[in-house]
């Protein structure tokens, strides 16, 4: 906008004239006003809505050192002198952008519906780092209006209100607060080397056990072994198993897939599920699937390994999100380029886990 001395207003390269012949002082005042945005969150009481942490959606490991080695101060001094510098992603930042690409189709195809993913920003980040984070965000192009920051509080307390159906961290800690309210959660961990995903259709991997379904069975094996959980799993084929925490999210995502069905989309659908389980399918496969059915959902793909490693055919699948309880097949999946998500429920969280484990289990999340 310039002004110059024949008093012609300059706009975004129009020129408007006062007392002349062009654009009227009206045109002017509708020039400035701010453009209205093509799209806006979604109602919260009909959104689908995924939290996650700064750390996770991105890479802020030279930030956390920072914090650690010379505090508070240093670490907001730090952000505020270069906020103008976006960070780059982190593992959830692929599975935000599929959320977002199934929004622009659902939009298409439901231009009134307000059941879309609603990505909220929860951190327990000062306030001062909040330019750098919306300088990064606008930067990725991201679709992320929400922001929780807490100022160094814990902001688990927030999620409920924020109607949270999924909650992803760095921290585990977080995580099983979390877990403990009721949210879906996990913390996710950071492969060293991501693996390409796809960017029109999300994809989302689940364990069953201990993550959709609860760890009920899983107790009889650690407690009696592999032949006692077979027998109790064919004497109870038809007993539904109880849900687990992550049943709920599997529940919306099918509540999406089916509306792309209802427009005839089912073999184009962009969300597909997997259900990659370490158990056997003639001995254990049936109460799954069929607990699946009760509970009236559909998994797109169910691959039943029989504890074999389930990195390779994660590498296969490439999910956006994998979701396991147990360390072990988190590392293997990230091992193999996969962004996994440990979800600390249930009884394997019990048992100690292998020698060295703790410490590169620890070391992980930073």
């Amino acid at each position: 906008m310039s002004l110059n001395s024949s008093q012609t207003l300059t706009i975004r390269g129009q020129d408007v004239v006062k007392n002349g012949s062009q654009h009227s002082w009206e045109d002017a005042r509708a020039l400035l006003k701010p453009p209205t945005p093509s799209k806006k969150p979604p109602k919260p009481e009909d959104s689908i809505t995924i939290a996650v942490s700064s750390r996770v959606l991105f890479n802020m490991d030279k930030e956390q050192q920072i914090f650690e080695q010379q505090g508070m101060e240093e670490y907001i001094k730090y952000q505020v002198a270069h906020e103008s510098e976006p960070f780059s992603p982190g593992p959830a930042f692929s599975f935000v952008k599929a959320l977002e690409a199934v929004n622009t189709q659902l939009r298409d195809l439901y231009p009134e519906s307000e059941e879309l993913f609603d990505v909220v920003l929860i951190t327990n980040n000062h306030a001062y780092v909040g330019l750098r984070l919306i300088n990064t965000i606008n930067h990725h192009q991201l679709f992320i209006e929400r922001f929780c920051m807490t100022g160094g509080n814990s902001p688990i307390g927030y999620l409920k209100a924020y109607n949270t159906n999924l909650y992803l961290s760095s921290d585990p800690v977080k995580v099983h607060e979390a877990l403990e309210q009721g949210i879906a959660a996990a913390t996710m961990f950071t492969p060293e080397k991501m693996a390409e995903v796809s960017e029109t259709q999300l994809r989302v991997a689940f364990d069953g056990d201990a993550v959709l379904f609860s760890d009920e069975s899983e107790q009889i094996y650690k407690a009696h072994g592999l032949d006692k959980f077979f027998e109790h799993e064919k004497a109870h084929e038809n007993k539904p198993l109880d849900h687990g925490p992550l049943k709920g999210f599997l529940e919306v995502l099918g509540r999406l897939q089916k509306k792309f069905y209802a427009k005839g989309q089912r073999m184009d659908c962009p969300i597909r599920t997997y259900l990659v389980t370490a158990r056997s399918a003639a001995s254990s496969g049936a109460r799954a699937l069929k607990t699946l059915r009760s509970w009236g959902l559909e998994i797109d793909e169910a691959l039943f390994l029989a504890g074999a490693p389930k990195g390779p055919i994660l590498e296969k699948i490439r999910p956006h999100i994998f979701f396991d309880d147990q360390i072990f097949h988190v590392e293997g999946a990230a091992e193999m380029g996969t962004v996994a998500c440990h979800v600390p429920y249930g009884i394997a969280q019990k048992v100690p886990e292998r020698k060295g484990m703790k410490d590169k289990e620890m070391s992980s999340f930073k």
